[in-house]
């Protein structure tokens, strides 16, 4: 059985990998690489060949949003990202008032790129802040100081419709005084969009290797970073900017329309090294990766006329748990009958049940919605009801 449209009720992206940064940060696990010259033309005709590919499969379809993701995609040249852009409308079309996203870095060499960007057609930009202290950028890795981020942030909100920053949380040495503080001066610069992060340990980073050495010191503890947590809820809320998604918060209208594909289900073409994709064909619905290595990517696209290393078929009873594990996420929830239709079956009554009388989740109709106590444990809350 193939539930063939149900992609549409999150819509249709495109994802587009640069794998390519200026240093590797420590925390990060995303696949990410430093290399001392790229051949852009070349990247760019890998990249608008992939996307020619997908349209073939996925014909009459029309663009509700392209996210450049990494890596550092403000280290492309604006006729890389140009190059991409009018490939993606000569394969699909755009949708009207279609978000094209990049994410920044908000250092002086990427800042004087991003008028090219915006005459490609990038409307809105993500910039990888951090940390609105010194101290804790050098920590954490960045290449850019508080001076330079303030900076190219005016200058990203003169040249784009939306600006979005990332901050991250629970830091080492940070005590909830100081991230009240930080929060406060992130929303008085006056961003659209934020996405608010715990700092996470991931095996395989620096950090993580830090950790199991026993070298990683003074991360708060998990009483502390919920804490931080309940903080950043109150005060985003109070400013207008409730958190639409469990680590997003926007003003209302401003929320990422790319995410929110992934996070309602809907289909996302995927291209660059490393990409996951979800795509619904006629004869269902697929997960796609690609090539992780950048060479390795590069001539599969270049020899075999696809940079695709595995796709697998999703199926429905996969999709219905997808919808809950990214759903419940959003503040606006999922629906109860998409998911019945999905898994074949409605949610188990006893574990609703039981979640409704905790008040771990509420029920407004056909939504069910995680409620802001269950938020925190929303973990738990899924194991309950995909058992």
């Amino acid at each position: 059985m193939i539930v063939q449209d149900d992609w549409r009720h999150g819509g249709f992206g495109l994802y587009v990998h640069w794998p390519f940064c200026a240093a590797k940060c420590p925390y990060c696990d995303f696949n990410s690489h430093v290399s001392a010259s790229v051949d852009q033309a070349r990247w760019a005709r890998a990249l608008a060949s992939e996307i020619a590919r997908l349209a073939e499969e996925l014909p009459g379809r029309h663009l509700d949003s392209i996210f450049f993701g990494g890596g550092t995609p403000s280290l492309m040249l604006p006729e890389t990202v140009d190059h991409v852009l009018r490939a993606a409308r000569a394969a699909w079309g755009f949708a009207n008032r279609i978000e094209i996203t990049l994410e920044a870095n908000p250092t002086s060499v990427e800042r004087e790129r991003f008028r090219g960007f915006a005459e490609a057609g990038v409307n809105r930009v993500s910039m990888g802040i951090q940390a609105l202290n010194d101290r804790d950028l050098r920590a954490l890795g960045r290449m850019h100081d508080v001076a330079e981020a303030r900076a190219a942030f005016d200058v990203a909100q003169g040249v784009f419709e939306r600006v979005s920053f990332d901050l991250i949380y629970a830091r080492q040495g940070q005590d909830r005084a100081a991230w009240r503080q930080e929060l406060r001066e992130a929303l008085a610069m006056a961003a659209d969009h934020l996405s608010l992060y715990q700092l996470t340990i991931e095996p395989g980073t620096a950090f993580g290797r830090r950790a199991e050495a026993g070298t990683l010191r003074d991360l708060p503890d998990e009483d502390l970073s919920a804490d931080m947590y309940h903080d950043t809820q109150e005060i985003c809320a109070s400013a207008g900017f409730p958190g639409y998604e469990i680590s997003n918060h926007a003003a209302p209208g401003s929320e990422s329309r790319h995410n929110l594909i992934y996070w309602r289900q809907g289909d996302w073409a995927a291209v660059g090294p490393g990409a996951h994709g979800r795509i619904t064909l006629p004869h269902g619905r697929f997960a796609t990766e690609a090539h992780l290595a950048p060479g390795a990517w590069l001539n599969a696209v270049e020899t075999k006329g696809s940079g695709e290393a595995l796709r697998d078929a999703v199926p429905l009873a996969e999709q219905a748990t997808e919808l809950l594990l990214m759903g419940l996420r959003l503040s606006e929830g999922i629906s109860e009958s998409r998911h019945a239709r999905l898994s074949g079956a409605p949610l188990a009554p006893d574990a609703v049940g039981r979640l409704l009388d905790l008040g771990m989740i509420t029920r407004d109709g056909d939504c069910l919605r995680v409620t802001d106590a269950g938020r925190p444990v929303l973990n738990a809350i899924l194991r309950e009801l995909a058992a």
